[in-house]
């Protein structure tokens, strides 16, 4: 059964996660790829404030398409995370409590995850269009400039991920590999 969840995310609900549980996620979430990523980065590294708060809070790697009517996005499926690695560290410094995104992360982000009781979920590729069916207000919160890859704010209810690095370093990536050599 997934667990389900409501951000802001509290330090003790994402502790009780482990690697391989479903979760469910209601609230609101923040959209954020490469582009972002580095200006919050070059932000933080100058010390200067961020156009949103992040303490308690979960970005979603994804950069949404245009809506159709009636939507509040288009197709907002996962990105690759580890193209967001050489910044993670030090957005995990403001609060970040969950990542979402797909593939692997390096041993860096996973031992920052740890440092920080945070954890990485993933979403399912190639599922950007029903994934989007959770989305029920999409707004921009910064970086218009950047088009899909802006910041937004999504008010999600009942997104779907699977929790693939938990707060103790607990990795369904290797886990799992691990299962399935036993299994062959």
């Amino acid at each position: 059964m997934a667990v389900k969840l409501t951000t802001p995310l509290s330090a003790s609900e994402v502790a009780a996660l482990s690697a391989g549980d479903e979760v469910l996620i209601s609230g609101i979430i923040y959209t954020a790829r490469d582009a972002a990523h580095r200006k919050l980065f070059e932000l933080i590294e100058s010390r200067q404030d961020l156009p949103t708060e992040l303490e308690g809070q979960v970005i979603y790697y994804t950069g949404p398409t245009p809506p159709s009517p009636g939507h509040a996005t288009g197709s907002a499926g996962p990105t690759t995370s580890s193209r967001m690695d050489a910044y993670t560290p030090a957005i995990l410094s403001r609060g970040v409590r969950a990542l979402i995104g797909k593939g692997e992360r390096s041993r860096e982000v996973a031992r920052a995850l740890q440092n920080r009781g945070a954890v990485y979920l993933a979403a399912v590729g190639g599922a950007g269009a029903l994934l989007a069916e959770k989305i029920t207000v999409a707004e921009p919160v910064a970086y218009p400039e950047l088009g899909p890859e802006a910041i937004y704010s999504f008010q999600v209810k009942d997104f779907p991920a699977i929790v693939v690095i938990d707060s103790r370093g607990g990795n369904l990536y290797k886990t799992g590999r691990e299962r399935y050599r036993r299994r062959v």
